[in-house]
């Protein structure tokens, strides 16, 4: 077994209302910064043992489905390396 972090992270997908992104791209237009837009996301990093990368990651995904994100309403990514 190898020791990974796997990363996961999930976003909301386009169209669905992001209030946290709103409110921070106004304020960032506020402060003089010019965006075309802004989305916020969640990162969860699983440190695990696997087999090999292909398994950490095929978990992590199995991981994102069950509970880390709602496949409805976001996206998400997952990316793994050894530790």
């Amino acid at each position: 077994m190898t020791a990974y972090t796997a990363t996961v992270t999930v976003r909301l997908k386009r169209g669905v209302l992001d209030p946290e992104a709103e409110t921070t791209r106004q304020a960032l237009e506020r402060l003089g910064f010019d965006l075309d837009g802004l989305r916020s996301a969640d990162r969860f990093e699983v440190d695990l043992d696997a087999p090999d990368a292909d398994e950490a990651a095929a978990r992590a995904d199995e991981m994102a489905e069950r509970l880390l994100a709602n496949p409805t309403i976001h996206d998400y990514e997952v990316a793994v390396a050894e530790r």
